[in-house]
Order: structure tokens, then sequence, then C-alpha cells
């Protein structure tokens, strides 16, 4: 490993600093444009259900580059891949406030994940490589909570904006913020790299990276009569035969871009399998709950945003009871009860029309929140149970790239499942689209709870040493 040190060692204390900035980038754009949704959808001149598209690809993107970054990092140096991640987001935020079309704007929205995959991921990194184990969770514990932050301010954010101002400036925040960053980012940020990295699975990425676009996109237009039923077939084919492809590639190289063996853990194959189905019921539902809002019951924007509001909040101030919650029932038994509870949380917003009070469906929100917390703490600290130190590194790419994945995909799913009960998407009235999205929150909430089956294969005592460990340091 090389390191190139700047201004000695005083520099350490800025270097959370600016994973912290980076991190909070990240996760405010990941919620930011939901309570836009309906403006900007009016701006373009397409319909509401049709931005998902500019919601999904983001984090698609995200979930195909996440698995290169460590890579980068190694090879050209993690103050080189942290500034140039820093920047394409930058530009990226710059060409999405300039955009004209839809098109364009999902165009622009791959480049900003493409970004965003590497500000994290080498963000993280970093800190790793500067700080010793002894300060290491102090680090992590600050830069997590811009994290937090980040989706708990976006839809209150983008609802100020649009109703305040034009929603273009949701996308220039992010340029003054990044010129920043680039500066102080030469200045301050440590140069690590390791004196030889290995060859890139340029195959396996492509195999890869093709594959899960394909069905993405077999998602973004089924159901809206674009292409005919043999098309999508034969695209869902081919992204079929190119993930299948890279599974027997992986296992043909030393050094694959993804190595699925390590999904042969059962507490690992539990918590990614449980991530994707889990958030593939709950990755849409910030946004349908803004086009509920807005665009079925009338609210503004702000209001809308001020709805969503309880759901991170209460998330992050539970996350502090989960330890001891998860030591009195265990993975196994807190999981399987956890997804029933957030699939029937998700139905019960089908319960939501005009007359329906704020304070319930406050509740409902902060219900949701708290047993949404429960879930992604318990599946991602699962993860790691069983997996070796040297392993832990792959692991969690895996696991990173497979809840972006869910996250795009959940949003596709959604938008779905609400065009396929609206009698027309394009010229629906109010009580057409309530009833859509009411039909929508049911079919999401039944994933959601079927999903739970994936965590039946675990045994009581797995994650045991986990959960002693977090309640002794809780």
């Amino acid at each position: 490993m090389q390191h190139i040190e700047l201004k000695g060692s005083s520099v350490k204390k800025f270097v959370p600093w600016l994973v912290a900035v980076a991190f909070f980038m990240e996760a405010l754009d990941t919620t930011i444009l939901n309570t836009a949704v309906p403006v900007i959808a009016k701006a373009l001149d397409v319909p509401p259900l049709s931005m998902k598209s500019v919601l999904s690809s983001y984090t698609l993107s995200l979930a195909v580059f996440i698995p290169i970054s460590s890579w980068m990092a190694d090879r050209f140096g993690t103050r080189r891949v942290f500034a140039s991640a820093i920047g394409i987001f930058t530009l990226g935020s710059l060409l999405c406030g300039l955009s004209h079309s839809i098109h364009f704007l999902v165009f622009c929205r791959l480049l900003q994940g493409f970004g965003g995959a590497m500000m994290v991921p080498v963000g993280r990194l970093t800190l790793v490589r500067t700080f010793p184990k002894s300060e290491l969770v102090q680090s992590m514990t600050f830069v997590a909570i811009p994290a937090l932050i980040g989706p708990m301010l976006g839809p209150l954010v983008g609802g100020l904006i649009v109703a305040y101002s034009h929603w273009r400036l949701i996308f220039f925040v992010n340029v003054p913020i990044g010129l920043l960053g680039l500066f102080l980012i030469e200045r301050f940020l440590p140069d690590y790299r390791t004196a030889r990295t290995d060859r890139f699975d340029f195959a396996g990425m492509i195999l890869f990276g093709a594959g899960i676009a394909l069905l993405s996109y077999v998602l973004e237009v089924f159901g809206e009569h674009t292409l005919d039923s043999n098309t999508v077939l034969l695209i869902l084919g081919v992204g079929v035969f190119f993930l299948a492809a890279y599974m027997v590639h992986a296992q043909t190289i030393a050094r694959p871009l993804l190595r699925l063996e390590l999904l042969r853990i059962r507490t690992l194959q539990a918590a990614v399998g449980g991530n994707f189905f889990t958030r593939l019921g709950a990755g849409g539902m910030p946004f349908l709950l803004a086009l509920l809002y807005q665009v079925g019951l009338g609210l503004g924007p702000v209001q809308s945003g001020l709805l969503i509001l309880p759901q991170p909040v209460a998330a992050l101030l539970f996350r502090f009871w989960v330890p001891q919650v998860l030591h009195f029932f265990g993975y196994r038994t807190l999981l399987l009860i956890n997804t029933v509870f957030i699939g029937v949380f998700i139905m019960l917003f089908s319960l939501v029309t005009p007359s329906t009070s704020i304070f319930s469906i406050i509740a409902l929100a902060g219900g949701f929140g708290i047993f949404s917390s429960m879930q992604y703490t318990c599946m991602n600290t699962l993860g790691y149970a069983d997996v070796l130190d040297d392993d832990a590194s792959m692991a969690s790419t895996i696991m990173s790239t497979v809840q972006q994945l869910a996250l795009s995909f959940g949003v596709a799913v959604s938008s779905l499942a609400a065009a396929v009960f609206l009698p027309d998407r394009f010229h629906s009235t109010q009580q057409e689209m309530i009833h859509g999205i009411h039909k929508a929150f049911l079919f999401l909430g039944l994933i959601t709870i079927l999903s739970a089956v994936g965590f039946l294969k675990l045994k009581p005592e797995d994650g045991e040493t986990l959960s002693l460990h977090e309640r002794k340091h809780a």
C-alpha cells in the first residue's frame, strides 16, 4: 500500500468532514426528487408515472458502478478517484438542472449515479485507511449522520424548492458544494493506492451491467404499450441470458467483479435476499406517497414533504433501540415478524383518503419508519455475521450493489403496479389516481409479506454473537 501524505497528520481531522459532505450529497439526492415529481412531470410535459425512470435511473447507475469503485481506488488512488467522483456528480447535477426533456434528464441522472457510486465507497475506504481501528468507529459514526439526515431532509427540501423557487434549483444546489469539495480534496485528502492491482474484470462488468440494465428497462416499458409483447420478452430473455452468463463467468476467474460464491454463506444469502425483496416492496413508497399526496389528495409539495418526514425521523430516533430489541428476539424471529409488519403498514396506506386526518397519516408514516429502520439495520448487520475479515469488503460491495438495485427496481415496480390499476395514466381523474395507488399499496405490501419466507432458512442462533456485541456497545 502506498500512502502519499499531504501536510502532516493534522489533515486527518478534515477527512471525516470531506467524506461526510459526499455522503450527504449522495443520500440527499436519492430522496429530494420525490416531492418534486408532479411539478417536474408537468414542466417536461410527461405523465407523473413516467418520472419513475428519472428516479430509478440514478439508483440503477449506483448498482452498476459500485462494484468498480474499490478497484478504481486501488489502481488510481483514493484522492484522484474521490475527486473525479465528486466532479462527475457535480457535472451530472448541473446538466440535470439544464434538462429540457425527460430523456436527457434520465441520461444526466445516470451520469450522477456513476459519480455517486464511487463517492461513498471510496470515501469509506479512505476513512478505513486513514484512522486506526481505535478511532474508526467514531469517524464512521460521524459520517453516517449525514447519510441518515439526507433522506430525512430530502422530501421537505424538494418540496420547499418547487413551492418557492424553480425545480431546477434541486440540482443546481449541488454545484457550489461540489466545487468546494474539489478544492478541499486537493488540499486535505490523503492519497492511498496499492502498488499492484488485479486485472479489472471487464467481461464481468459488461455482462452484469448489461443484464440488470435490460431487466430495468423491461420494468420501465412493461405496461406502457410502447413495445409489443414479443419485443419485451426478447429483451427480458437477453437480460436473463447476460446475468446467467455472468454467473458462469464469475466461477471461471480468480478475481470476478462480484464473488458470488460468498452467497453460499447462509446469513449473507438471507441478508442479500431480504434486502432485495423487502426493498422491492418498500423502495417505491416515497414515489407513490408523493403522487398520492399531491396528485391524489391535492396537497402542495411542502405539505407532501412534511407528511413523508415522520418516516425518516422515526427511523433515526428508533435506531438506538434496535440492538436491545434484536438481542431480545434474535435475528430470525425479529426479521420474520418485522417483515410482516412492514407489509401490513404498506397496505394500511391504502386507507388514506382526502378525509383521513393528518395525525393518522403522521402516525402511519412514523410506524412505517420504525419497522423499516429495524429491518434495514438487522439485514445490514446480519450479512457480516459469518463472513471472514478478508471477505468483508467484497460482502459489503455485494450488499451495497443489491441494495441500490432493489431501490431502482422498487420504484419501477411501484409505478408499474399503479399503472396497471389506472384506466388511463395520461388522463386519470383524482379519484382514479387514488384508487390506482391504493391498489399498488396492497400489491407492494403483499410482496413484502411474502419476502419473509427468505428468512425461514435462518437458524435461531444465527447472528447471536453480533446481537450480543451490539448490545454491549449500544
